[in-house]
């Protein structure tokens, strides 16, 4: 089975982060989001991958290649914004008829890989929300089975919100119904969306089951990004079995922190997560995510997100700050 991850989206909700890097490279937990979605991947023995990248995209190409040599990866560009259909569709030379694990590349799920890989049906992740209008939305019948999807009702009819993982087994049925809406211009909000793709593929008779994901981030926002690097940080990531030499430093698990990064008469913690070769002096953070090669002076940071290589001086309590900026306040 492969894998096709689309991370060609501009990521407009991280701005300024997304500026300068992908979305799917933002670092959460002490690694990019799509490390997360890969490494889960690859441990349930997929070994095949297909990414659909657009903005930034030789940066994801690079990370990929680079990390993970021992997988097989082909990478597909899609050059403008027509929707995670038209992505899918783009790839379909290179997915030609073998089933597909289908995951967006903003999207970490903690789940059981093999209940769904190993299941005789195509199947599509969902969560009950509480507001379903921002999402697709699945209706079933009393066997589990999906009558019907719609992408982000204005009414809806159901509480089931697609979180971005789609296996389908019917890939011939799948590009059908693709090639069909793009050539007939069948658009949601102004996209082919993959949503109206899965409900052609339901009108003609495809049964497609559900499968209900306990814990999932959709991480398009600052703050969601935060609190997933709590929670992964409490549940996986805590380094409390290592030792700090960092000079008149008190670490407060959990923390990430990454190599060579230099602290001194700091406080850091909780859930703080801090890439590599970060230099922090005088500071005291909580709650929030440093990205590599950042200096941090004489601040004061909680709930904040703070890009790679950048600069700060003075105290503030909440910052989201981008990539290689500088803030002096002192």
């Amino acid at each position: 089975m492969k894998a096709v991850i689309p991370v060609a989206g501009i990521g407009t909700r991280l701005r300024p982060h997304t500026h300068t890097q992908p979305k799917s490279l933002i670092p959460v937990a002490g690694k990019p989001i799509l490390a997360h979605i890969v490494d889960q991947l690859v441990e349930a023995g997929i070994n095949e991958f297909v990414f659909i990248i657009g903005y930034l995209g030789d940066k994801v190409e690079e990370y990929i290649l680079k990390t993970y040599p021992n997988i097989k990866t082909q990478f597909v560009i899609q050059t403008s914004g027509k929707g995670t259909g038209h992505a899918i569709w783009l790839a379909k030379d290179a997915i030609k008829d073998s089933p597909i694990l289908i995951v967006f590349g903003d999207t970490i799920c903690e789940l059981n890989w093999a209940d769904i890989l190993t299941n005789e049906n195509s199947i599509l992740g969902v969560k009950v929300v509480e507001d379903p209008r921002h999402f697709g939305v699945a209706e079933t019948n009393e066997q589990g089975l999906i009558t019907k999807l719609v992408e982000k009702p204005a009414i809806p009819k159901s509480n089931l919100a697609l979180v971005g993982i789609y296996k389908i087994n019917q890939t011939h049925l799948l590009m059908e119904c693709l090639e069909h809406n793009i050539q007939n211009s069948i658009k949601t909000h102004n996209e082919f969306h993959l949503t109206d793709a899965l409900m052609c593929m339901v009108n003609k008779g495809a049964q497609i089951s559900t499968y209900n994901v306990n814990l999932w981030f959709d991480c398009g926002k600052k703050d969601i990004l935060l609190q997933t690097n709590e929670l992964l940080l409490k549940r996986n990531y805590s380094n409390k079995d290592k030792h700090y030499d960092f000079i008149n430093t008190i670490i407060i698990e959990p923390v990430f922190i990454g190599e060579n990064a230099k602290i001194s008469n700091s406080i850091i913690g909780p859930n703080v997560s801090i890439g590599e070769k970060a230099n922090i002096e005088y500071s005291i953070i909580k709650e929030s995510i440093i990205g590599p090669y950042a200096e941090l002076k004489n601040a004061v940071l909680s709930q904040s997100l703070i890009g790679n290589d950048a600069f700060l001086q003075g105290t503030v309590h909440s910052l989201n700050l981008g990539d290689s900026a500088e803030i002096n306040f002192s």
